[in-house]
């Protein structure tokens, strides 16, 4: 089976699987939804033996799969041991945010228990915890409107090559909700706001001016070489459990000034070795639309 690359796509029920599925049909995979894990081995056997030879397909598990007495961890097991290249992407989403779809398509959560939606997620959590563990890639879809979320799909299945450890930073608001898929979150709020200097407002972390203000701050420095000593200290411990991947998450108020400088300026210290390193900036298109209708309303007026 070396031939075959394999995306099992799994996660929270309404976070996003069926979206992603399409949307990997779309990139050319052959897909099939709620194949239980019992019939993946001879699913590959049929995929191997297929003319032409299916050499890329994607399969969605989700936490129904109980229902077969599936474990998650011999079957990853397995697909490593039979040499199958394979990542596992764990779609994930806020609870509020997964309650309001559900209330709003009203459909029934396959775990809510008389109807409690919030039973139903916090029950799945704990059901899906290990596989979520073992993702190769996890993508919170809180805020992500379908061609963000292909976007973020797209990136999370080319940053590396299969089996490599990833190391991402990431910049968000905290007035838009924690990252639910990272794995560190440092807060940039005790730094000054560049926001509040009007030559800045209109910028963000990306440029130089920002990254200048942001750095110039004298507890600036220290804290991120903590940060980085911090960081390398606790990869090694990370890879001993087997993470395939480690997001360090940056927040600020808004997630455009300092959280953006923040995670560009670690992803440039880790930048250059062996190590996969992506940076990437959750609400900077978000924050700069608010601030535009705040100071700017006219622009964008036909």
């Amino acid at each position: 089976m070396s031939q075959l690359t394999l995306i099992i796509v799994t996660g929270l029920s309404g976070a996003g699987k069926s979206l992603a599925l399409r949307r990997l049909e779309d990139m050319g995979y052959y897909c099939v939804d709620n194949l239980p894990a019992s019939l993946v081995p001879a699913f590959l056997e049929r995929c191997e033996n297929a003319n032409p030879v299916i050499t890329r397909a994607a399969l969605a598990i989700d936490s129904r799969e109980s229902a077969f007495g599936a474990d998650w961890d011999k079957l990853l097991d397995w697909l490593t041991q039979s040499g199958v290249s394979y990542r596992v992407l764990f779609l994930d989403s806020r609870d509020d945010v997964l309650q309001r779809r559900y209330v709003e398509t009203r459909r029934r959560h396959p775990h809510a228990a008389g109807g409690d939606i919030l039973y139903g997620i916090a029950h799945e959590r704990a059901m899906l915890a290990k596989l979520r563990e073992r993702a190769h890639a996890v993508i919170d879809t809180s805020g992500l409107k379908p061609v963000d979320f292909y976007a973020r799909l797209e990136e999370a299945l080319a940053l590396a090559p299969f089996g490599q450890p990833l190391l991402l930073f990431m910049s968000f608001g905290y007035k838009r909700g924690l990252p639910v898929d990272a794995d560190i979150v440092l807060d940039m709020r005790f730094l000054p706001n560049p926001f509040y200097e009007s030559a800045l407002r209109p910028l963000s972390g990306l440029d130089e001016a920002v990254k200048n203000y942001v750095m110039s701050d004298p507890c600036a420095p220290p804290f991120f070489d903590a940060a980085e000593n911090m960081l390398r200290a606790a990869l090694p411990g990370f890879a001993a459990q087997g993470k395939q991947r480690v997001m360090v998450a940056f927040g600020c108020t808004g997630g455009r000034h300092r959280s953006v400088a923040a995670a560009e300026e670690m992803a440039r210290r880790f930048a250059g070795g062996a190590r996969t390193v992506r940076c990437f900036h959750r609400d900077l298109g978000a924050e700069a639309e608010d601030i535009r209708e705040r100071f700017h309303p006219e622009e964008g007026k036909p």
